[in-house]
């Protein structure tokens, strides 16, 4: 389609009218011939003088290119555009972080396998988390693992292949067989805090309880909330277990209900997989539509018309064309 970035500017197109009109025509002064029977040649023809001017007239091919050029000279100036059709570009509008605890724990064998085989903890969070990331097309994940202490393993991206590959490579006890849940929830709000979306989650996994953070579980969701971060919590550990085994699922509430978020506990692999499912349908994509239209600029088209128009009068003034001669014809 076409448009004109300034077209207004086409109103000043009979500028030059207006300045024929109005204004007075340009006075030239010229010397006349000089006799000295001039009063007898004023007497002889019976006229009056005056003093006077002579006023140039343009020619009907000076008019014109005159008209011409200035018409192409707006044209240019309203500065047209040919706009392509609108392209929508969908951006992230959620940021969502997710846990993962690789303490010792996580390598007890109880859960099973989508073929029916025994597998650890771990695997089984590996196996549920790359199916929920391939749902997961148009958020910005990040990865945090955390034991003895929390590292972050991917920061925000869009790049959910790559999420899926490290997850992949994580190992038991490679941050230690210890467990800080609340360091993680911390090093979590420190990722957030360059993050300028509206909608902020992180999805914590964790079968432990917290016995090392230098900042307790409790205290880090008052920060995160704080800051506008839901946090839900996933727990996979056995309950009836003692020492740094036992899953303390007071903290995960208390987690998760200080910051608006939900409780969940997965006993098999089945179970954490609906567990994810639910997550999936609770946190939502959200995206925020751009939509722009490319524009292609013709400003030049009128521009090199005037070039080049302006350069062929110039060149019809110089050139001197023949005129037809008239031969008598013969008595």
């Amino acid at each position: 389609m076409l448009s004109l970035a300034y077209p207004w500017l086409a109103l000043s197109l009979p500028l030059p009218l207006l300045v024929y009109w109005l204004l007075p025509a340009h006075a030239e002064s010229r010397p006349g011939v000089q006799v000295p029977f001039f009063s007898r040649l004023v007497a002889l023809t019976g006229q009056q003088p005056h003093a006077g001017v002579v006023i140039g007239r343009r020619g009907i091919w000076r008019t014109i290119v005159v008209c011409v050029s200035w018409g192409l000279a707006i044209a240019a100036l309203t500065r047209p555009q040919w706009i392509e059709p609108p392209i929508h570009h969908d951006t992230p509008a959620r940021d969502l972080l997710l846990l993962v605890d690789l303490s010792g724990s996580m390598d007890t064998v109880d859960f099973t396998s989508a073929l029916g085989a025994k597998i650890d903890r771990l695997s089984a969070v590996k196996q549920v988390l790359d199916d929920f990331l391939t749902r997961r097309k148009g958020d910005r994940v990040g990865v945090v693992v955390f034991g003895s202490s929390a590292f972050t393993l991917v920061p925000f991206t869009s790049d959910l292949e790559l999420c899926r590959m490290l997850l992949r490579e994580t190992q038991v006890g490679m941050a230690g067989p210890r467990t800080v849940f609340g360091d993680a929830i911390g090093l979590g709000v420190n990722m957030f805090a360059s993050s300028t979306v509206s909608a902020k989650t992180i999805i914590a996994l964790t079968d432990g309880n917290d016995t090392a953070s230098s900042v307790p579980p409790a205290q880090a969701a008052l920060i995160a909330k704080d800051h506008g971060i839901v946090i839900y919590t996933v727990a996979i550990g056995d309950p009836t277990a003692a020492g740094e085994d036992k899953l303390d699922e007071a903290a995960l509430r208390d987690v998760a209900s200080a910051t608006g978020g939900g409780y969940y506990r997965a006993l098999d692999r089945d179970e954490l997989a609906k567990i994810y499912g639910r997550l999936d349908t609770i946190v939502t994509r959200k995206v925020d539509t751009v939509t722009f239209s490319p524009k292609t600029e013709l400003y030049w088209l009128p521009l090199a018309a005037l070039t080049l128009f302006s350069m062929l009068a110039r060149a019809s003034r110089l050139v001197r064309w023949p005129r037809r001669r008239e031969v008598a014809a013969p008595i």
